[in-house]
């Protein structure tokens, strides 16, 4: 599973910033692409930062900034872990666009989106850290995926979104894509593929593939269609064959993007997303919101709403 950190109860706490917030859950910054882990009573954020003013045309995303919480409604900003300039092969200025986060043999992984200095369009890197609040460094000094190593689609954007996934026996897969669906197995050292790169033909597919596990089955969310809605499918198996099973949110009224990730916390379970709900908020002001949901008798997830109040405090015993 991809919960991991390690932290002392006390420490999230110690940063001077605390949020206590309804949605979005950060109020300060515009945010945006979460990705969330759980261990040990507190729940790791990690979310990239929205810079762009009122009138900029393009993203304008500078660091991955994460936040803390025992209680999914109090966030402590513990600072930016990671810039794109710790990817030295990479251009490095503004492209903080979405990252995902795993823990291996004591290690933490961070797979980011950012732009190739060389090899023309997007690429993932991977960054690796003793702790959570990092500092990360490059773990290869070169790309894990780089635009040419894909051709299915004939865009400079098609390696963007990398989900990591650590199933229980340890086999470790990466998915990402724009327009086509890709995975690849992990080798152990995290930072290398063992096989192939995949394909996985759907229709719809957009961005935002996120993997998760519940009660034995494999779920398989992404972002679908433009603007986005966040749709999932259903699997015995990590790599398929895959059961479409619908959309659980709709697509956000100024915001074309959504990017969910999905966890179980504290014995209850909640999906993060970004919307535009911020005062000045829209297409590259984003903000990130959670909200709490119960799967079906039948495993399957419902259809959820995006609220005001967020859900409501759950601490853990990492709180007191």
């Amino acid at each position: 599973m991809k919960f991991a950190a390690i932290a002392a109860a006390g420490a999230v706490f110690a940063a001077a910033n605390v949020a206590h917030a309804a949605n979005p859950i950060l109020p300060k910054l515009f945010t945006a692409d979460p990705s969330a882990y759980v261990e040990d009573g507190t729940v790791y954020l990690y979310v990239g930062v929205d810079g762009a003013s009122t009138t900029d045309k393009d993203y304008v995303m500078k660091e991955w900034r994460l936040y803390s919480s025992c209680d999914m409604k109090n966030w402590t900003d513990r600072g930016s872990p990671i810039k794109p300039s710790a990817f030295k092969w990479a251009i490095g200025k503004v492209d903080a666009w979405a990252a995902d986060i795993t823990k291996r043999n004591g290690k933490y992984y961070f797979y980011a989106t950012v732009d190739h200095a060389t090899i023309p369009g997007r690429a993932i890197g991977v960054a690796v850290s003793d702790k959570p609040e990092g500092p990360f460094v490059d773990a290869r000094g070169s790309a894990l995926v780089t635009n040419n190593m894909t051709l299915e689609a004939p865009i400079a954007w098609d390696d963007i979104d990398p989900g990591v996934f650590v199933d229980d026996d340890g086999q470790a897969y990466l998915y990402w894509g724009n327009t086509v669906l890709k995975y690849a197995k992990l080798k152990p050292n995290m930072t290398e593929f063992d096989g192939p790169i995949h394909t996985v033909g759907m229709d719809r597919f957009t961005e935002a593939p996120y993997l998760h596990k519940h009660k034995g089955t494999y779920y398989l969310s992404y972002s679908r269609d433009y603007p986005e809605t966040t749709a999932y499918m259903t699997s015995a198996s990590p790599t398929g064959p895959w059961q479409f099973r619908g959309v659980i949110m709709e697509k956000n009224a100024k915001v074309k993007t959504i990017h969910q990730a999905i966890i179980d916390f504290n014995g209850k379970s909640y999906i993060f997303y970004h919307n535009d709900k911020l005062p000045t908020g829209g297409e590259f002001r984003r903000s990130v919101a959670v909200e709490e949901f119960q799967y079906n008798a039948d495993g399957t997830i419902p259809f959820i709403k995006q609220t005001k109040e967020g859900p409501t405090a759950n601490p853990s015993s990492a709180c007191k």
